[in-house]
């Protein structure tokens, strides 16, 4: 097998106060013999091809459900600890976690 390349996702996830990037890297392994591609799956997220960690989403979910602070208000929160997420992103992350938490309401 020869190495032909690699796919790399990043994904952003916040520790209180910290913002981090997580990179994957997922190598392509191509055989010259048969000429098949072989690469390893992309690994589950909560927001398929989204930028957010699960910790991000908890963060966000925890802050506004629990501590009552809403998406305006981390808004300035994640901005003052140096970027810029949108109240409507944020708003986007908390409906896709709705859906995805679903089958543990319906339990």
């Amino acid at each position: 097998m020869e190495r032909i390349g690699e796919d790399v996702s990043e994904k952003l996830d916040y520790t209180p106060g910290v913002f981090t990037v997580e990179k994957h890297i997922r190598g392509k392994w191509v055989c010259r013999r048969c000429e098949r591609l072989i690469q390893k799956p992309v690994p589950p997220h909560v927001i398929d091809k989204g930028i957010p960690t699960a910790g991000l989403l908890a963060q966000v979910l925890v802050a506004k459900y629990l501590d009552h602070a809403p998406l305006y208000r981390q808004e300035g929160i994640f901005e003052r600890a140096g970027l810029a997420l949108s109240r409507s992103t944020l708003a986007e992350w908390v409906g896709a976690c709705g859906v995805r938490l679903q089958p543990l309401v319906r339990s």
